[in-house]
């Protein structure tokens, strides 16, 4: 017997798997990686006791904990006009064609490299499947990709939990009362939303704190020169009045 976990590429579950093997020997997990599209059939099917997928997923009978966001690049040709920038947007590349994307993503990164346009995907992506003949710019005002762990509703027992713990950050020790709550595909969407407004916020609180700071330096300053006219002035009488 054995506990079974799958991870979508751009995943690196090693330590999770070195610390599962330490607390339980007594019960082997094996872990394969496979391809997106697929990424919940083993889980549906009940081959595989959890996964850790990337967002958005039909979460309907699983629980779901959010994990990491993945920033998103442009994968483009060495050559690309773009190719030596440090960052784009998703307007610089409005008419460029697009690579046709491939259910593995290293066969995207190949039509990438022979030309056939750009392709977005996650930088964990572009870094698993690195090569010479691709560059990865981050992408300023993409959305973000998100991963999170899931499983069964009914699959939902000690030893999963026990994995949970682990992910989570949990120690032998500790208790499930710390962590934070499961959140559901609308409410993880509806958090995000309400963190890029909050950042948004602070952006623009930002700017205006600078503009007032220039304009108090401009009208501090002016003021000083005010006052150095005035005694200057001041200084000219006086001397002119004793003479």
């Amino acid at each position: 017997m054995a506990l079974r976990l799958e991870y979508v590429a751009g995943v690196s579950p090693a330590k999770w798997l070195r610390a599962w093997n330490e607390r339980r020997t007594d019960l082997p997990l094996e872990a394969v990686r496979v391809d997106e599209p697929v990424q919940l059939e083993g889980l549906r099917a009940g081959d595989v006791d959890l996964a850790f997928v990337r967002l958005p997923v039909d979460a309907d009978g699983l629980h779901l904990i959010p994990l990491w966001e993945e920033l998103a690049v442009a994968a483009l040709p060495k050559e690309h006009p773009f190719a030596d920038e440090t960052e784009l947007a998703l307007a610089d590349l409005a008419g460029e064609p697009l690579a046709p994307v491939q259910d593995d993503p290293a066969m995207t990164l190949e039509l990438v490299a022979a030309g056939t346009g750009y392709a977005i995907v996650p930088h964990s992506i572009a870094r698993l499947h690195q090569r010479r003949d691709v560059v990865a710019v981050p992408l300023a005002d993409a959305p973000p990709t998100r991963i999170a762990l899931v499983w069964r509703v009914e699959r939902d027992d000690d030893d999963i939990q026990e994995f949970v713990g682990i992910v989570r950050g949990r120690t032998a020790r500790s208790s499930r009362a710390d962590e934070v709550p499961e959140l559901s595909p609308a409410k993880l969407a509806k958090k995000a939303a309400a963190e890029r407004r909050a950042a948004e916020a602070a952006k623009g609180g930002k700017k205006t704190a600078n503009k007032g700071a220039a304009k108090k330096g401009t009208g501090g300053a002016k003021g000083a020169g005010r006052g150095a006219s005035g005694r200057s002035s001041a200084s000219q009488r006086g001397r002119k009045k004793g003479r």
